[in-house]
C-alpha cells in the first residue's frame, strides 16, 4: 500500500513557534561545554569564566624612549647656561625603549636632549624629573587585575592583553556543533554529466558557510537516501554527536518525505508547518532532548527557514542577540501581493534613481537559487498584510553593505546575455560601479522608466508602422522628453530548435503544426512583438499555435525549454541556442539598445559603462557567442531635441 502523504498538523506563527520551540529546549541550549584553547586560537569565542592576569605588565620598570637611564637627582639646576656634564657608567647608561631600567636610575632622557661631549661625556641642558620616560611595573596589567569579564567576545586586542598579562589559555565556551544531514535518492555530488532527475547537493555547504558566519561550526553528513530506517540511523548518530541537528528536505507532503514520521518515533515533533513563506514545510523537533529542524529541500525555502529558525537558535546557545541588520526604506517598483496565511520573505533587487531607493521584487519561486544570488535584500510581508500596493515605501533587510549598493545603475527591461557581460566588466573594473538588470520585457522596462524606477531600460521594440527598433517607440512613450538611445548590439532572432531539427521547422508557418508545440516569452517583450508581428503579417492565429500561451521570462529559459524536450521551439535570441548547443533558424536582426533620460547620460557609472561598451575586451566576449553585430555599439541617438 502507498505511503500517504503528510499533512500539516500546524501553520503556527513563525514568532510563536520560535518562542515555544526555544522555552521547551531552554535545558539544553543553556548547557554549555568549557574548554581551554590556546590564546593564538581564542578570536570570537566567548570567555567561559572571568580572566585575571598572572603578571604585571611590564613586569619590571621600563624604559619608554631610546635615550640614557639617569638619576634625575644629578640633573638638578641643568640649563642652557648652567648645563650639566655627566659621565657615562657612573651617571648614565645608554638604554633603548622597553630595555630595564637599572636600580641606580630613576629617569630617561631622550636621545634627543642629549649632547654628546665625547665618548664618555654627554652635556644635559634641561633637568629630568623622576620617572619621566619610565614605564613603571604594571603600569599597563597589574598582577591579579580582571583582563576579561565572563561571557566577553575575545576580540584581537583581547588576545593581545591576554598575553601580555602571561596568560596563555583562555576558559571559552566551545563553539556550537551543528549537525547537517541532507536527504533524499534524487540528491547527488557533482558528477559530469548529471543523469535526469538527479539533483546536486548544494545546501548543506549553504548551511555551513551560513553557520560559520553565525560563529559555529559543522559536521556534515553523507547523504541519506529515501528510507525511514537509514535516516533514523543517521538521526540518532547525529544528536549524540552534535548540540543542534539539521534535516534538510524530507519536511513537505509528498509520499517520500518520511522526516516527520522518523522524529516522530525516535521523539517529538512541536510544530510541523510554519505559517512562513517560503519554508511553511519547516519541522521543529526533539530527539534524546536535542533540537532537531527540518529544512525544505527547495534553496529559497532552506536559506528562509536558516535564516528565520536556526539563526536565532545558534545565538542562543550563544548567549547574543541576533546582529540588527542593515535596513533601507525603498519604494516598490510594483503591485507584492501576498497571504493572510503566512508571513512572506520577498528578494529583492535595491538601486538609488533620483534620490529614492527604488525595491525591485525578484522571482518568488522557492527553487529559484539565483534570485538568492541577485537579491540585495529582502522584504518581509507580516502575516496580517495581504500585500503592498506600487509605490509603497517599505523597509528593507539589506542583503549586501549599502555601500556595494549606492553606485549601482538600475536597468529594468528586455534581457540578453550581453547584460551579464556588461555588469561582470563594470564588477572587474574595481570602480565600484555595479549593474542591477530585472527582467522584465521592453515594454515593462518602458514603463519602469516613465515611473522613475530604473535609470535605463533594454529594449528592442519593433515598431509596425515604421519598421525601425526602438526610436519610434520611445519617442511616442517619452513625448518632449529628452531622451537618448544608447546603441549596444544587433542581435540575430530567430527560432531556437532542437540539436538535428529533427521535425524539420523551417518557418513561422510550421509553428500551426500539430507536432510542433512551442514556448514563448511574456507579454511585452521585445521578442513576443517580434512574433506577434510575424503571426499578424502571415495572418497565422495565435490561437492555433501549441504552446502560445506558454511564457518564459529570458531568452535562456527558453533554450533550456527547448534543450530539455519541453518544447520543439521558442523565439530567442541566436546566443542562447548557442550557449546550450542548440540548432538556430535566423529570422531577422534587430537593436537591442539602452534607453535612458539624457540627463543620466551625466552618472559616473554610465560614463563607465561606455567606456566598456566601446572597449575591445567587451566587444570581443560578445562576438565570441556569436550571433551580434556590434559595428554601432557605444553611439548615441538623441530623441526628441528641439530643432
Amino acid at each position: 500500500m502507498a505511503k500517504k502523504r503528510n499533512l500539516y498538523l500546524t501553520s503556527v506563527p513563525l514568532s510563536r513557534a520560535l518562542e515555544e520551540y526555544v522555552i521547551q529546549m531552554a535545558e539544553v541550549l543553556n548547557q554549555r561545554e568549557i574548554q581551554w584553547v590556546d590564546v593564538g586560537d581564542s578570536l570570537g569565542k566567548m570567555t567561559a569564566e572571568p580572566v585575571f592576569a598572572r603578571i604585571s605588565a611590564p613586569h619590571y620598570n621600563a624604559a619608554a624612549m631610546d635615550g640614557i637611564a639617569i638619576d634625575a637627582a644629578k640633573t638638578y639646576g641643568a640649563s642652557e647656561t648652567t648645563p650639566v656634564q655627566l659621565q657615562q657608567n657612573s651617571d648614565f647608561v645608554m638604554v633603548n625603549t622597553g630595555a630595564p631600567l637599572p636600580d641606580a636610575f630613576d629617569a630617561v632622557i631622550m636621545i634627543e636632549d642629549v649632547v654628546e661631549v665625547d665618548e664618555e661625556t654627554v652635556e644635559i641642558r634641561s633637568a629630568a624629573t623622576p620617572w619621566q620616560h619610565v614605564r613603571p611595573v604594571g603600569e599597563d596589567i597589574v598582577k591579579g587585575e580582571l583582563i576579561l569579564p565572563v561571557r566577553h567576545l575575545i576580540r584581537p586586542q583581547d588576545m593581545g592583553a591576554l598575553l601580555s598579562g602571561g596568560v596563555t589559555q583562555v576558559p571559552v565556551f566551545r563553539k556550537i556543533r551543528v549537525g547537517l544531514i541532507p536527504t533524499g535518492s534524487e540528491i547527488t555530488a557533482m558528477t559530469d554529466p548529471l543523469p535526469p532527475g538527479k539533483i546536486i547537493e548544494s545546501n548543506s555547504r549553504m548551511f555551513k558557510g551560513l553557520i560559520e558566519t553565525y560563529g559555529g561550526e559543522t559536521i556534515t553528513y553523507p547523504v541519506v537516501k529515501d528510507e525511514p530506517r537509514l535516516l533514523e540511523a543517521a538521526v540518532l548518530r547525529g544528536v549524540a554527536e552534535n548540540d543542534l541537528l539539521v534535516i534538510n528536505a524530507g519536511s513537505s507532503a509528498g509520499t517520500k518525505d518520511f522526516t516527520v514520521d522518523v522524529l516522530r518515533e525516535l521523539g517529538s515533533v512541536m510544530f510541523h508547518g510554519i505559517a512562513i513563506k517560503p519554508g511553511k514545510p519547516a519541522i521543529l523537533a526533539q530527539v534524546k532532548g536535542k533540537p532537531v529542524v527540518g529544512i525544505p529541500g527547495y534553496p529559497v525555502s532552506a536559506y528562509v527557514v536558516f535564516e528565520q529558525i536556526v539563526k536565532p537558535l545558534v545565538y542562543h546557545y550563544r548567549l547574543l542577540p541576533p546582529p540588527e541588520p542593515e535596513m533601507v526604506e525603498a519604494v516598490l517598483a510594483r503591485r507584492v501581493v501576498s497571504s493572510l496565511k503566512h508571513e512572506e520573505h520577498i528578494r529583492i533587487k535595491l538601486g538609488q534613481v533620483s534620490g529614492r531607493w527604488i525595491a525591485t521584487p525578484l522571482s518568488r519561486g522557492a527553487g529559484v537559487t539565483m534570485s538568492l544570488v541577485r537579491a540585495d535584500g529582502m522584504l518581509t510581508v507580516p502575516q496580517e498584510v495581504e500585500g503592498y500596493e506600487k509605490s509603497t515605501v517599505v523597509p528593507i533587510r539589506l542583503a549586501r553593505p549599502l555601500k556595494e549598493i549606492q553606485n549601482t545603475l538600475v536597468s529594468i527591461g528586455s534581457h540578453d546575455l550581453v547584460m551579464d557581460l556588461l555588469s561582470n566588466e563594470l564588477q572587474a573594473g574595481g570602480k565600484g560601479v555595479a549593474l542591477s538588470s530585472a527582467h522584465a520585457g521592453s515594454m515593462g522596462g518602458l514603463m519602469a522608466l516613465k515611473q522613475g524606477e530604473c535609470h535605463m531600460a533594454p529594449i528592442h521594440l519593433l515598431d509596425e508602422t515604421t519598421g525601425r527598433y526602438n526610436d519610434a517607440m520611445a519617442a511616442r512613450y517619452f513625448p518632449g522628453k529628452k531622451m537618448v538611445l544608447i546603441k549596444l548590439v544587433k542581435r540575430s532572432q530567430g527560432l531556437i530548435l532542437p540539436r538535428g531539427n529533427l521535425k524539420k521547422i523551417t518557418g513561422i508557418a510550421d509553428l500551426t503544426r500539430e507536432d510542433v508545440t512551442m514556448v514563448n516569452r511574456q507579454k511585452g517583450a521585445g521578442t513576443r512583438i517580434l512574433l506577434d508581428y510575424y503571426l499578424k503579417r502571415d495572418s497565422i492565429d495565435p490561437l492555433k499555435v501549441k504552446g502560445y500561451h506558454r511564457e518564459m521570462t529570458t531568452h535562456m529559459a527558453v533554450a533550456v525549454a527547448v534543450g530539455s524536450g519541453g518544447a520543439d521551439c521558442g523565439m530567442g535570441v541566436a546566443s542562447a541556442a548557442a550557449s546550450m548547443e542548440l540548432d538556430f533558424l535566423h529570422l531577422d536582426w534587430e537593436d537591442y539598445d539602452l534607453l535612458c533620460e539624457e540627463s543620466t547620460l551625466e552618472l559616473t557609472a554610465v560614463q563607465e559603462l561606455l567606456k566598456i561598451i566601446r572597449g575591445d575586451a567587451f566587444q570581443k566576449q560578445v562576438a565570441a557567442m556569436g550571433g551580434y553585430d556590434l559595428s554601432q555599439a557605444g553611439e548615441l541617438v538623441y530623441l526628441n531635441q528641439a530643432t
